[in-house]
């Protein structure tokens, strides 16, 4: 039973993340940084807060994120500095002030934190959340943005969740189309200016295809000029590029022609990952895109780029909606409590689990075997191997399925086989 305090201590938009939930962060982190090495990223870890004025020139002053999101505050020597609302901003910066540019022609990082924005909170939605993402440097050609797409849905797959999201994709074009498109969308955002809601107006004004984000109008946009008949020849050239590559690669995906992002950065190629399953009001697991202009407008040089980020709060709802959970093995002994022999046995069985990377509790020689099976409840564990002195002789192990209550007895060298196949 939790204790009551006098007064509540958490503020809204946080919570803590516990035993079984936190298991699962872990597993989605070491499925990604896996998946991460493999690509030969390399990991980064920049400071949680920067200055202000990084996320502006970044994300752009118009953005939701920075006019209402943003956690700013002033240091003790009246410098304005902001915890990050994302990641790419500070990876680019540290990506110009340390010159890895100069060290390989092509950079792979990636990144894992906390992230911070003064959101309504709401399923899925935390003001302080989580995100793991990576940026590459160096590379134009569309098998970059495929790579960055590959990877994304390889993180995925392994974490379970394939036949659970959907790939979805969609060209900016460059500065040049979408200053033509922006013209024309304006037009005819104009002619229904009167349905649209408050924040719609103000973006209008401001970035007219920050409409296009609006998860309220969404619906009445279906209509509205595409983007993909404004795209010069060079971005359609790299967008048929992205598309026959994710072919290629067997990666299945859609067009979506209204997919923009709510960061100004993004030029050509921009995607959303979204759950099949409802989470909250929110369906994107993760997303991202091409960034090719963002170093050198930080003071860098020229330097194409691309990008993404998993939300992983949201995909951690979608493993447990899977019913995903860390499998776990309980080790318990059947006989006189304090049988240092069954004790020992049961060390050398939860020793060889355990060098076999799986996770494993036990043994409690000094508790009747009811109570080590109450125990193993309370755990949650998957299975509870059970040794007595019959076994013990036979060379065998009890192995019982802790959800669906069967046991059977196997030979102990069959063990790890059979629990690394179930």
């Amino acid at each position: 039973m939790g204790v009551m305090m006098e007064e509540e201590l958490q503020s809204r938009g946080r919570r803590d993340i516990l035993f079984e939930q936190a298991e699962l962060y872990r597993k989605l982190e070491n499925i990604s940084v896996e998946v991460l090495s493999k690509y030969n990223y390399q990991e980064i870890r920049p400071p949680t807060f920067e200055d202000e004025k990084l996320f502006k020139r970044t994300i752009g002053e118009t953005t939701d994120i920075v006019e209402k999101q943003m956690y700013t505050f002033t240091d003790k020597k009246g410098r304005r500095l902001a915890l990050r609302p994302e990641g790419t901003a500070g990876v680019v910066r540290a990506y110009i002030e340390n010159s890895l540019g100069k060290i390989t022609s092509v950079t792979k990082l990636f990144y894992l934190g906390q992230m911070f924005r003064y959101e309504r909170p709401q399923k899925g939605r935390y003001r302080e959340f989580y995100q793991i993402g990576a940026e590459y440097f160096g590379n134009a050609h569309p098998v970059a943005d495929v790579e960055i797409l590959l990877l994304n849905m390889e993180i995925f797959e392994k974490a379970g969740l394939k036949d659970k999201v959907e790939l979805y994709i969609n060209s900016l074009g460059c500065k040049d189309c979408r200053q033509k498109y922006r013209a024309e969308l304006l037009k005819s955002i104009n002619s229904r200016s009167k349905d649209l809601c408050k924040d719609c107006h103000n973006r209008m004004e401001k970035n007219p295809l920050r409409v296009l984000d609006c998860k309220d109008d969404r619906d009445k946009f279906k209509d509205l000029p595409a983007i993909e008949n404004y795209l010069c020849d060079g971005c359609k050239e790299h967008f048929d590029g992205v598309q026959s590559l994710l072919d290629s690669g067997d990666c299945k995906y859609k067009v979506d022609r209204y997919l923009v992002r709510g960061l100004d950065y993004y030029t050509r190629t921009v995607f959303e990952i979204k759950s099949t399953e409802k989470l909250g009001a929110q369906d994107a697991v993760s997303a991202g895109g091409r960034y090719d202009t963002l170093v050198e407008q930080l003071g860098g040089e020229s330097v194409p780029a691309c990008g993404f980020a998993i939300g992983v709060d949201r995909t951690i709802e979608l493993m447990e909606k899977t019913g995903q959970k860390v499998k776990k093995v309980f080790i318990a002994i059947a006989g006189l409590t304090g049988n240092l022999g069954l004790a020992g046995q049961a060390i050398k069985i939860a020793r060889l689990l355990r060098k076999n990377d799986i996770f494993t509790e036990g043994p409690y020689p000094d508790k009747s075997l009811k109570a080590q099976m109450r125990l193993s409840n309370s755990l949650n564990s998957s299975w509870t191997v059970i040794i007595g002195e019959e076994e013990m002789n036979k060379n065998t192990v009890i192995l019982k399925d802790m959800t669906g209550q069967s046991q059977e007895e196997i030979p102990l060298d069959n063990l790890v086989a059979d629990l690394l196949g179930r």
